[in-house]
């Protein structure tokens, strides 16, 4: 499924599972998806690339272009809009940003995701010699025919990985 969905347009992607949410959306339970990659360089240097909030199409390979609409960059409160290379668009606000602890916690506010109540933490940690870049949720997943928890889980895991394995190229 990973392999699959990385291999998919994550535009299209979304406008299916939107579709499929019309169809009939079922109550589901709260969901919680982490991935992980270990980088040869340190925290800090990391961070200056994934700490940027408006920096996601800098290192996301689905992630066109990214704006600060309300807000200052970087500052609780900030939203922002992210636009995938094939036209979908998702709202998020910064919740929180730890330049200390290397963390920044994001809230979905619209997204053709089925997911509700989606709360993200992305964070940089001393591994060794070098880091290791953490991006977790927890949301809700709303189930529809042919679209169980365990899809979605997958789903935004690919999303992840598909930013973490970019990181690792560069």
């Amino acid at each position: 499924m990973l392999q699959k969905f990385a291999l998919a347009p994550l535009g299209r992607a979304l406008i299916a599972l939107s579709l499929a949410l019309s169809l009939g959306v079922a109550a589901a339970t709260t969901q919680q998806v982490e991935e992980s990659v270990s980088l040869p360089l340190a925290p800090a240097k990391v961070w200056a690339v994934v700490g940027d909030y408006a920096g996601l199409a800098g290192w996301h390979p689905v992630v066109a272009k990214t704006t600060i609409t309300r807000g200052s960059n970087n500052q609780k409160g900030a939203l922002r809009r992210v636009e995938t290379k094939d036209g979908a668009v998702l709202i998020e606000e910064l919740l929180a940003r730890k330049d200390k602890q290397h963390t920044l916690t994001y809230r979905i506010v619209e997204s053709p995701l089925p997911v509700k109540d989606y709360v993200s933490t992305l964070s940089v940690k001393p591994e060794g010699q070098g880091s290791r870049v953490i991006w977790q949720s927890h949301f809700t997943a709303l189930t529809a025919e042919n679209l169980d928890e365990a899809k979605i889980r997958g789903i935004v895991s690919g999303i992840y990985r598909a930013g973490l394995d970019e990181l690792a190229k560069r």
